[in-house]
């Protein structure tokens, strides 16, 4: 008999899944990690799940494969590369689509699309030259967080107090990315929403031990502190939710995803970035939101496979 989950889909439906996860981003290592948690998590539900890392195979190896989960973050993974290559193999895929995925990774582009639709989003100014430099005290004043605009993970993202630390973030960005900008300091609580199909999970509340939540926070300290249920009013996190929900539908999101923000101590919040292809390890958030959905791993990554049913490419 055809296993059936409680979804409604067949399992054997999946025919076989490749998971992609490795690629050649800053973020590689994390994405292997991602990839681990996924390849394991599918292949205890029953599935028929292989492990693809897209630069050390020839891409034409996905002829083999019936549909793939993309556990690839940053460039080449998450900014529609490889959504667009599948599309054109005609293999179906997990999450957000081409347009989506190549918005949400641009950052500046993203704070635009919100911008013009009244979301609200930290005021900003791109750095496209050293001249730049000296309009960020004018027109952001200080502090400010100066950014890669193509990058995750928190890679090249520095808090800068002053003019006299201004030029090296500037240049440490740069180092990521050809396109930098800085971004008005918001003080306050982050939080952040995952995005699970029509679902939005259990807000998660940040509080990082260090300056901001960097790459270290998220994934080599343990003194990060992760509050899940957040501690916010219902009505409030209502509202982050539905907030979070929106700027993720104005980028193109679909599937699953996740929304940065900040809560400022006027109560206001703020978005930050927007994540469509999240981490996925045992530090991750969409993982710790979900368990207290009373989803574990298994299932989540189930849900996430589903999405790969969305209409794109032949089902």
């Amino acid at each position: 008999m055809l296993a059936v989950d409680s979804t409604g889909v067949g399992r054997a439906a999946a025919g076989r899944v490749a998971v992609l996860a490795g690629g050649w981003s800053a973020e590689r290592e994390i994405s292997l990690q991602s990839g681990a948690a996924v390849l394991e998590a599918l292949r205890r539900r029953g599935l028929e799940v292989h492990h693809v890392d897209p630069s050390e195979r020839p891409f034409d190896a996905l002829g083999e494969f019936d549909r793939a989960f993309i556990a690839l973050h940053g460039r080449g993974g998450e900014d529609g590369v490889i959504q667009g290559a599948l599309e054109v193999m005609g293999l179906p895929y997990t999450g957000t689509g081409v347009l989506g995925s190549a918005l949400g990774m641009d950052k500046l582009r993203t704070k635009l699309v919100w911008c013009a639709l009244g979301l609200p989003t930290p005021a900003f100014l791109r750095l496209d030259s050293e001249a730049a430099l000296d309009r960020v005290e004018a027109e952001l004043g200080y502090p400010v967080m100066v950014k890669p605009n193509r990058e995750g993970s928190s890679l090249g993202m520095t808090r800068v107090n002053g003019s006299d630390a201004l030029m090296e973030a500037w240049r440490r960005a740069c180092f990521y990315d050809r396109e930098v900008f800085a971004e008005r300091w918001i003080d306050g609580q982050e939080y952040t929403v995952s995005l699970l199909g029509e679902q939005a999970l259990p807000v998660v509340g940040i509080e990082s031990s260090g300056v901001f939540y960097d790459f270290d926070a998220k994934y080599r300290t343990a003194a990060t502190r992760l509050h899940c249920p957040c501690g916010l009013a219902a009505s409030t996190e209502a509202a982050l939710t539905e907030l979070a929900a929106a700027a993720f539908e104005a980028v193109g999101g679909s599937g699953w995803g996740r929304i940065d923000l900040m809560r400022d101590p006027e109560g206001v919040v703020w978005l930050l970035e927007v994540n469509t292809v999240p981490g996925l390890t045992d530090h991750s958030l969409v993982p710790m939101a979900a368990r207290v959905a009373g989803l574990d791993m298994d299932e989540l990554a189930w849900r996430i496979l589903l999405s790969s049913w969305c209409g794109r490419g032949p089902q």
